[in-house]
């Protein structure tokens, strides 16, 4: 192998290590933060459950890439607003990386919030009646007989997104970030070569593969909750 393939590869791994941050720090912030955003859009309060909706329905109605590049130049071209009419005279300097979390965080965890209020919602009332009826508190209902049913009835539908969240990894190269795709563009400029494209290929579909398997492993070990 030539010393230009052996450098493609030693990139294209470097780009699959950005990958794999990108999709693990999105999902470390996105699975919490969906909760609240299915807890307000499930909420009685009208207001708030109004608001939330539109919200939804904005994350949810424009597209990934438009989103990337709103949180990303949006903050900047606000604050150079600011300045040129109040003379604030802030600077700012968004960090490529971070824009893209954040980005994707929200993205996913309003998909993510609309998982878990149908698997909340698919508990049957008699359960809670029958857990006040017992004794227990709102929060001990929860945590013990709703939250086990909901997990085990949105694996599938989570691991859909999940699997969809590793290709869309690919997408934070809208803002500059070095991330595996973007790397194997440049390399097959460079090479004049398909091989690149190719070899990404192999990386998303292992990344996908650990993924599915990783959901199967986690739905094998809920099958005692019947």
């Amino acid at each position: 192998m030539s010393a230009r393939y052996v450098k493609m590869i030693h990139a294209m791994f470097k780009g699959c290590g950005v990958s794999i941050e990108v999709f693990l720090l999105t999902l470390l912030f996105s699975i919490p933060l969906a909760l609240p955003i299915a807890y307000g859009r499930m909420s009685r309060n009208k207001l708030q459950s109004g608001i939330t909706n539109v919200f939804l329905l904005i994350i949810r109605g424009t597209p990934l890439m438009l989103q990337l590049l709103i949180v990303y130049f949006g903050p900047g071209l606000f604050i150079n607003w600011l300045n040129k009419t109040f003379g604030a005279g802030i600077t700012f300097r968004w960090p490529r990386f971070v824009a893209a979390i954040v980005a994707l965080s929200i993205n996913y965890a309003c998909y993510f919030a609309e998982i878990y209020r149908g698997g909340i919602e698919s508990i049957p009332k008699g359960q809670y009646e029958a857990a006040s009826v017992l004794g227990y508190t709102n929060r001990q209902t929860f945590f013990c007989i709703v939250l086990p049913q909901v997990i085990k009835r949105i694996v599938p539908a989570m691991g859909n997104e999940v699997i969809t969240l590793v290709k869309d990894t690919a997408l934070v190269s809208v803002i500059g970030v070095m991330e595996l795709l973007m790397v194997a563009k440049e390399r097959q400029s460079a090479l004049f070569s398909f091989w690149p494209l190719f070899i990404a290929g192999i990386f998303y579909f292992v990344m996908n593969w650990v993924v599915a398997e990783a959901f199967k492993l986690i739905e094998r070990k809920l099958d005692y909750y019947k």
